[in-house]
């Protein structure tokens, strides 16, 4: 699919499903709420298969969407499928799109067995597959069609899965430009935020190993020793905060980083940040808080993992350092501070890039468009 869905075309209301088999609540599952909240919004009925103690399955349930509980066992999968394919039936899906592995294989065989008309795989991170004549069923077999978040893992795809241009397309996920903007209201953070403040720098990011906290608190310390005067803060959850706290007290910088757990209020935190930094170290697509934070304005000092250049483009839209280069890091963020009318025109150009290519709107035209291709003219 090369354009989106045209704005004379009719609005269709397909019949969607996603799956999801993980329990936590980072990117992929925010990337799932995002399709089928703006899907619903636009009149189509949408359902849920998740894990009856995941975080995604209460937040559908609440937003009135269908939900379907499924523990994802693999013991019971022949049953399970069976079941699900006479569901799938039942309720006439047309899209089922899935998302990890478990939910990959078992609402894969059920849809083919229900002979749903467009099955999409989804695949967010860049990992790699170590029995790629196995893994490749799960993006050929049992998918029609698969979605990456960045053109990496879709370049990485095409080198060890037998899938053309026309099966494969490379999605990052988009951004509600109103809610994500530079004007609106500053979060409160437990750091002084006065006027005439020192900036203040910060990662948001789910808690996870390959997210890169030790760099960034490594990159803290170097600004330390090196006299400059910023205010450091993590905010983000998933894994024991306890455990990143640890990190920082390692690098001798536990005084100097504020942790706030996980918040909701992202987008008044990206506005109350002078620089937000992405140092993950491995798997990125595009990662959504780096498009989030360029929708608010925030400047950006990203690694060259994965996807995040794709965004983060270096001297347009922010500054990129080679990943795990603490030294780096803190080099960049200072230049970031430093020089305030280079990171002005990148900020600038930052917002009107996600407006022009990454907005939610864009997303699902252009998710219209995939499935327009796959199912021909809409009908209810």
């Amino acid at each position: 699919m090369n354009s989106p869905a045209s704005s004379a075309q009719p609005r269709a209301r397909w019949r969607i499903l996603h799956s999801e088999a993980s329990r936590g609540w980072g990117g992929q599952e925010h990337r799932v709420m995002a399709e089928l909240s703006g899907f619903q919004q636009r009149g189509c009925p949408v359902w849920l298969v998740a894990h009856p103690k995941s975080q995604i399955l209460k937040r559908a349930t609440a937003a009135g969407m269908g939900v379907r509980a499924c523990a994802f066992d693999r013991r019971l999968l022949p049953i399970d499928s069976v079941r699900l394919a006479l569901w799938l039936r039942r309720e006439r899906i047309q899209v089922v799109n899935t998302h990890s592995s478990r939910d990959g294989w078992l609402l894969g065989i059920a849809a083919r067995l229900a002979r749903t008309p467009l099955l999409i795989r989804s695949r967010h991170i860049d990992v790699s597959y170590p029995n790629p004549s196995v893994s490749k069923h799960a993006f050929t077999t049992f998918a029609d069609h698969v979605l990456t978040t960045s053109q990496k893992i879709t370049d990485h795809f095409r080198q060890i899965f037998p899938l053309t241009d026309d099966h494969i397309t490379t999605l990052p996920t988009g951004i509600d430009v109103a809610r994500f903007h530079p004007d609106g209201p500053r979060a409160e953070l437990p750091v002084r935020q006065e006027a005439g403040a020192p900036p203040v720098i910060g990662m948001v990011s789910v808690l996870r190993s390959w997210k890169g906290h030790p760099t960034f608190f490594e990159a803290v310390r170097l600004l330390r020793e090196a006299g400059r005067d910023f205010q450091f803060v993590v905010v983000g959850g998933g894994a024991p905060t306890e455990n990143y706290i640890g990190m920082a007290r390692r690098a001798g910088v536990e005084g100097q980083v504020a942790f706030t757990g996980h918040r909701e209020d992202v987008p008044d935190i990206l506005r109350a940040l002078d620089v937000l930094c992405i140092p993950s170290l491995k798997h990125e697509g595009v990662p959504q808080i780096g498009l989030q934070a360029l929708a608010c304005g925030t400047a950006v000092v990203g690694s060259d993992c994965g996807g995040i250049p794709e965004i983060i483009q270096e001297g347009r839209t922010g500054r990129i350092f080679p990943a795990g280069d603490a030294q780096a890091l803190a080099s960049r963020i200072a230049e970031a501070v430093d020089q305030a009318e280079e990171t002005r025109h990148m900020r600038q150009d930052g917002r009107v890039m996600v407006e022009q290519e990454h907005s939610l709107e864009h997303m699902l035209d252009r998710l219209d468009g995939l499935y327009r291709r796959y199912l021909g003219a809409p009908h209810d």
